[in-house]
């Protein structure tokens, strides 16, 4: 009988840093910049906060490199919470994970794009929704077409990508600089800032992608902690140079004022095709972000579905085109639900925000905790990269996880308590799986 498919390790070290910088570097940089601005005192502090936020982010993926290079696997965050915390726990993880982070990450994405692409290209009164399913389903298509063709596209959307952020700050430095009174921050300064670093964050999201890439990297124990650090650290400066940029041509007061940093510095740089341009810009930026998560999350899928009998048919590996199929057609189906949720409240992306945060920080709190657990269990297992400073640096990132926890309950609406509705409707599961264990064989 032949042996069933399992995933191959083909990711080269460019090819897994091309996913991270796809997935990060999408619509963040073109909308939060302004919400920064209204929660800092100067000029400085805006440019600190980014510097800090690359910083946790930074100590986030090296937390990550040591969990991936020591338990290489395409479940990533999945497989470290059930080895730290038990089946159970992975369990809920992973029900999380399909059901609201993953699913709720890429419909967000889906709604920016489309609102730009409604731009372009207008489909009626329900085009963005129009737009946004349909990128879902052409990019989840290709994905089950093969992971070749993807990784491709992959590369390329990267290199885009990073040219329409190398655009808008060259647009930013070649053009006048506006100088402007600037006004004070309206909230209390701890509070402010606060606020502040979760919005930075919140751009610099999507890192940790790269986990679930772990068991198809060629070489995972030396290579994993290259790609996540080179991939946050390319981040990290496309981040500085063009907030610098919007700076150079806006001043703080101007980002403070702005709804749309990026259009408002196309338009003073380039006339009244800076609309389009900048639509243009985003669509690129977020169909690859849109790519790169959908990649990523059909593994997750598939982790679920090799653990509980239940769910076998997603456990299953399509060995033509090397992906799992059947975890890319649920994420995708699901996802397209989402897109209907969204459609039917007043602002889409703002739904999937609030669905996605509050469960989100909570499970990357507790992978964050994985890496003590772990190395209390296995402090003999072999490691192709150790964090440095332990465990000061895996703290500093725990106790950011938790504040920014705190903040996505505190600040969030509606959307928040149905994605914490949604995660509880898997507790059935975790009772049908516990009582099906002990019939399970060795």
């Amino acid at each position: 009988m032949k042996p069933p498919a399992r995933p191959q390790a083909s990711l080269s070290v460019v090819e897994g840093i091309a996913v991270i910088v796809a997935v990060v570097i999408g619509i963040g940089i073109f909308r939060t910049p302004s919400l920064v601005a209204a929660n800092v005192g100067s000029e400085a502090a805006f440019m600190a906060v980014w510097v800090v936020g690359g910083l946790i982010t930074l100590i986030g993926a090296l937390c990550y490199a040591e969990l991936g290079s020591t338990y290489p696997s395409t479940g990533g965050e999945y497989r470290f919470v059930t080895r730290a915390f038990g089946t159970t726990t992975g369990l809920f993880f992973a029900w999380a994970r399909v059901s609201v982070i993953q699913t709720g990450a890429i419909a967000t994405l889906a709604f920016v794009y489309g609102d730009y692409a409604q731009h372009l290209v207008g489909l009626g009164p329900h085009g963005p929704a129009l737009h946004a399913a349909l990128a879902v389903v052409v990019f989840t298509a290709l994905n089950v077409g093969g992971k070749t063709p993807s990784k491709i596209l992959q590369k390329v959307f990267s290199g885009l990508a990073l040219l329409a952020v190398a655009v808008v700050a060259l647009a930013g430095f070649t053009s006048p600089a506006v100088a402007a009174e600037v006004p004070r921050a309206t909230l209390p300064a701890g509070a402010a800032l606060g606020m502040a670093m979760v919005f930075v964050l919140l751009t610099y999201g999507g890192w940790n992608e790269a986990a679930y890439l772990s068991g198809e990297m060629r070489n995972a124990r030396r290579t994993m902690a290259r790609t996540l650090v080179v991939g946050v650290v390319v981040i990290m400066a496309a981040y500085l140079v063009v907030n610098v940029a919007y700076l150079n041509t806006l001043g703080l007061a101007g980002l403070r004022a702005s709804d749309a940093v990026g259009a408002d510095l196309m338009a003073l740089a380039v006339g009244d095709g800076g609309a389009m341009m900048l639509s243009l810009v985003v669509c690129v930026a977020a169909l690859s972000s849109i790519n790169g998560t959908i990649l990523t999350g059909g593994r997750a899928y598939y982790a679920l579905g090799q653990d509980v009998p239940v769910l076998r048919g997603l456990g299953t590996w399509d060995a033509r085109g090397d992906t799992p199929t059947n975890g890319l057609l649920t994420q995708g189906a699901v996802t397209l639900a989402l897109i209907g949720f969204g459609a039917m409240t007043r602002e889409g992306f703002q739904a999937m925000v609030e669905y996605t945060a509050p469960v989100f920080w909570f499970f990357m709190l507790l992978t964050s905790l994985s890496l003590f657990a772990l190395r209390h269990r296995h402090p003999d297992r072999p490691r192709g990269f150790s964090v440095p400073f332990y465990p000061v640096l895996p703290a500093v990132f725990s106790l950011t996880c938790l504040g920014l926890l705190y903040a996505s309950l505190a600040y969030t609406g509606t959307g928040a308590l149905v994605g914490v509705a949604v995660l509880l409707a898997g507790v059935p599961l975790l009772v049908i799986e516990r009582r099906m264990r002990p019939t399970r064989s060795p």
